[in-house]
Order: structure tokens, then C-alpha cells, then sequence
């Protein structure tokens, strides 16, 4: 489901436009040939970290407002909580290079979406890395500000109804708190410059377009 998901927003970012961060990452393509600044980079990296921030904790602000968590016996809320639990519970270095490899394979994704002709190519060629990224455990930023909310809005603020029908406490949940997601998001995002940026963006400049010193006649 998470990988359905993942890839809805990617399609929203490749077809219809929109800015994700981790995809933006590829810019550095564009910074390494000169065609971009380093202010410029950085601007854009900062503004749509930013948008994709406020935009995803207010999307779970919103889910949680519709009680969405509670169908199920409340069992779509302690997954949510157990998954923001072990996100934040998650070391520094491991969260780091769980980090490189998602972002690694999203990047893929949106350069694979270039050799795409129509709009359903593209939605063929990104469904794969997203899937083995969601499948594998991997780490992604502007998920996390998405996952790691919904979790706290649910142990601080759900009603006690919900936790005697979930048969689970908050106490349960002892990593899932706002210094938690902070110490989740720092090495994730990291983690995801260096995967997108270098891993694929630098690399794939430097094979197809570093400027090359024309062969002697």
C-alpha cells in the first residue's frame, strides 16, 4: 500500500507538476554543468523542503481529523503508530544510509521517467523503484513527514476510546515523539542529498553529459 501511495505523489510530481524535494535532488545535473547556481540550487532545495513540510504534516493533520485511524478496531492507527514508532527509534547511521539507498531509487525513477513518450509510460517506469523502496525498508524524508506526524497526532490526541479498542497504550510507543521525528529527519535527509544528488545525479552527469575534449583530426 505504502508503495501505491509513494508512487500516486511521484506520478503528481512528474505529470502534473508539482516539487518534491527528493526529486529535486537531480538539479545538482544542472548546478554541475553551469547552468545553475549554487544560490539557485540551494533556493529551490530549501523552498520545496519547506512546501513539502508544511504540505505533508498537514495532510495528516487532516487524516487524523477524519478519524481515519480508528476503522478497523483501530487497527489502521497502531499501524500507523508502530510504523512513526520504529522510524524515530531508528540510530543516527542507520537512518543515514537508509536514506542514500531510497533516495538512490527515486531518483532512478524520475530519470527513467525521461525516456518516457506518454503518461502511461511513465507511470509504468516509476512503479518498480518505488515498490522495492517501500518493500525494503528504506528511508525517504517527505514520507517520513507524512508518517512520523500521523503517529503523533494519534498518541497525543486520540480519544481513550480508541485505546481500549486497539488493546495498546501510549505508553507503547516511547520513541514516537517531535524530538524523535527531528532526530529521524535529519539523518534521512542526509542521507537522501547524497543518494539523489551524487548517487545518481552526479554519476549520471559525469557519464552522459561532462563536457568532453574533442578528438584530434
Amino acid at each position: 500500500l505504502g508503495g501505491v501511495v509513494f508512487s500516486l505523489g511521484l506520478i503528481l510530481v512528474i505529470i502534473a507538476g508539482a516539487e518534491l524535494f527528493t526529486g529535486n535532488n537531480l538539479i545538482v545535473m544542472a548546478w554541475a554543468g553551469r547552468k545553475v547556481s549554487t544560490v539557485r540550487l540551494l533556493r529551490n532545495w530549501v523552498i520545496v523542503y519547506a512546501g513539502n513540510f508544511v504540505g505533508s504534516v498537514a495532510t495528516a493533520a487532516l487524516l487524523f481529523l477524519s478519524g481515519q485511524y480508528g476503522l478497523g478496531g483501530g487497527a489502521v492507527g497502531v499501524k500507523a503508530l508502530a510504523i512513526a514508532n520504529a522510524k524515530c527509534g531508528l540510530d543516527f547511521v542507520p537512518a543515514l544510509f537508509l536514506g542514500v539507498m531510497c533516495n538512490a531509487l527515486v531518483c532512478l525513477a524520475v530519470w527513467l521517467s525521461f525516456s518516457a513518450r506518454s503518461a502511461t509510460d511513465k507511470v509504468m517506469v516509476i512503479v518498480p523503484p518505488i515498490a522495492a523502496f517501500v518493500a525494503a525498508g528504506f528511508e525517504h524524508c517527505v514520507a517520513n513527514m507524512y508518517f512520523i506526524p500521523s503517529g503523533i497526532f494519534i498518541k497525543q490526541f486520540a480519544p481513550d476510546e480508541f485505546w481500549i479498542d486497539a488493546g495498546v497504550t501510549r505508553d507503547a510507543y516511547p520513541d514516537l515523539t517531535w524530538g524523535g521525528f527531528a532526530s529521524n529527519l535529519l539523518p534521512v535527509t542526509i542521507g537522501n542529498i547524497l543518494g539523489g544528488a551524487v548517487l545518481v545525479g552526479v554519476v549520471y552527469w559525469f557519464i552522459y553529459l561532462r563536457p568532453r575534449k574533442k578528438a584530434e583530426a
